[in-house]
């Protein structure tokens, strides 16, 4: 699988996210946090998605998209541990956590594979 795939959905969801909680407990922070990482990671999705149109790999949006997802990984787990609430910081965190492993997983293999080009 692609790591575009992924990415620019978990982006959108981040940045739902963030609104949602500006607009419910008109959290700034929720706001930057969830709508900034969340366009870093559609930005870092979108690049791939175009390197990956000229049958390349892009290292620097997979490294962005690795950074973002161990950030929020540690930023949402201490506050899960704050809090103890699944809801937002324990999901958010659980499903950064998997994603950072998705990452990781790309940069040890080397980036997105092609199937030969069909004659």
């Amino acid at each position: 699988m692609h790591d575009f795939c992924f990415t620019i959905p978990y982006g959108l969801i981040l940045v739902c996210g963030g609104v949602i909680g500006y607009a419910s407990k008109g959290s700034t922070a929720s706001l930057a946090g969830g709508a900034g990482t969340g366009f870093a990671l559609i930005l870092a999705g979108y690049l791939s998605l175009q390197a990956f149109h000229k049958r390349k790999n892009s290292y620097f949006a997979l490294i962005l998209e690795t950074a973002c997802a161990v950030m929020l990984t540690w930023v949402m787990g201490q506050r899960y541990m704050q809090t103890s609430k699944i809801m937002p910081a324990g999901v958010v965190a659980g499903i950064s956590a998997l994603m950072t492993g998705f990452y990781l997983y790309k940069i040890a293999t080397g980036g997105n594979h092609f199937p030969p080009k069909t004659e």
